[in-house]
């Protein structure tokens, strides 16, 4: 079976453990776009580890994990994030395998990125300032380095003097920053080469070699639907394709391979930097939830802004997805608030929307219109059994799955990697 799971949202929807439970029934983890702007939280007993590039699979024991070629990659964060697990007594060797068509985040795409938010001031996207976007854009206009570009010393230094003719002067003339030196970046990333060469590979032969052969592949998408250059907030979105297309496009795996795509949602919503957000709560009920939930930036600390979940974003998720059924996250955090409420519309202008606009002038005026749901005061924390649900919890989640249009076939009470309600498991061939 190959299962595509992906964020519903804005990101940080909790895919990181959902993942790593699922990773136990897969033979591969693939991780398709993004790049180490994204983490996901893992909590395994007493141990929290987060991970940005490597494949949460790989912290089970005998998975295989794959970097993509739709991937961007820091390789000084890659290594440093090997080093890492290896501390902790994951070792990553014989086990990772690193797309030779991905393209590098080079130390000129991070001085882009932070100069370029700058000088936007209040305007500015919100990006994690790890030149990401900067990367992407090289990419899309053929200026790129490619991993693969590295273990030809002269080429590499080819392609790296022509680019920074034009980046240094750009530097220079806009943002009035210093150039940077073609033989420190030449010497630093032939080094990263050396050490990264034993995990680089054609990882979409590998991977359409796996699935002739029978084994189960689960690829793991960063960021959310909602932050999809093509169909997220744009322009505040990420620089790579999010959704359910970009499993393809980003791993070489034909389109017709992939047997269900599973959506990971918050029981509520959040969203890191700037940009709209209908259902946000700034007073204290959002102060709440943000407590309670830790909701706090796994890759870069930043406080995430709350609000009550968005049926109508979850619902246009579920359907440019084809999504086959949901993971629900954080329902525990909800335990305790008399009354939790579901978007069901946007009023705007008077008149009431009941799917979201493209335009962006009309998101950021839409204000929420709410059905409203009673709390509950029992305690949801650990439990692993559905029907041990309080009853107002099961309503919230049958409204949910009702609005949406989706079934929910599991439920995640606890950051713990055991504390799952799973009414279906997706490798089980029911």
């Amino acid at each position: 079976m190959n299962l595509v799971v992906i964020g519903t949202q804005w990101g940080d929807e909790g895919k990181g453990k959902i993942v790593d439970l699922l990773s136990e029934f897969s033979d591969y983890v693939i991780r398709y776009q993004g790049g180490h702007n994204a983490g996901h939280t893992i909590v395994i007993g007493e141990h929290t580890i987060v991970l940005h590039l490597i494949p949460t699979g790989l912290l089970q024991a005998n998975k295989k994990g794959v970097i993509g070629n739709g991937v961007v990659i820091d390789p000084k964060a890659l290594l440093e994030e090997i080093n890492t697990l290896q501390q902790q007594g994951i070792s990553v060797e014989g086990r990772l395998f690193i797309s030779a068509s991905a393209h590098l985040i080079m130390p000129y795409h991070q001085k882009l990125d932070l100069e370029s938010e700058k000088v936007k001031g209040h305007k500015k996207i919100g990006t994690t300032g790890r030149g990401i976007g900067p990367a992407y854009a090289d990419k899309m206009s053929r200026t790129g380095i490619r991993v693969c570009d590295l273990f030809d010393a002269s080429f590499f230094r080819e392609k790296l003097q022509t680019n920074l003719e034009e980046i240094n002067t750009i530097l220079a003339q806009i943002y009035h920053a210093a150039p940077f030196d073609l033989e420190v970046i030449h010497k630093e990333y032939l080094g990263y080469a050396e050490k990264i060469k034993p995990y680089v590979t054609d990882t979409a032969l590998l991977l359409n070699q796996a699935i002739d052969a029978g084994q189960d592949l689960l690829f793991e998408g960063a960021q959310g639907t909602h932050l999809d250059v093509d169909h997220g907030t744009y322009p505040y979105v990420t620089s790579s394709n999010s959704g359910a297309g970009g499993a393809s496009t980003g791993t070489g795996v034909g389109p017709t391979r992939f047997d269900e795509v599973l959506g990971v949602t918050k029981a509520y919503t959040t969203r890191v930097g700037s940009g709209p957000f209908p259902s946000e709560l700034t007073g204290d009920t959002g102060d709440l939830l943000r407590k309670k939930g830790n909701e706090f930036g796994a890759t870069t600390g930043r406080p995430r802004r709350c609000g009550w979940f968005d049926a109508i974003q979850v619902r246009h998720t579920v359907r440019i997805n084809h999504m086959n059924a949901l993971a629900l996250t954080k329902l525990d955090v909800l335990d305790g608030f008399p009354e939790i409420s579901i978007c069901v519309g946007y009023k705007v202008d008077g008149k009431v929307l009941s799917e979201m606009p493209c335009s962006l002038k009309k998101l950021e005026q839409a204000t929420p219109v709410l059905k409203h749901f009673p709390g509950w005061d029992t305690s949801t924390n650990g439990l692993t059994d559905y029907e041990s649900l309080p009853e107002n919890a099961k309503k919230y989640i049958e409204a949910i799955s009702e609005l949406v249009g989706c079934r929910i076939d599991m439920i995640s009470t606890s950051s713990k990697r055991g504390e799952t309600i799973v009414r279906r498991m997706p490798f089980s061939g029911e």
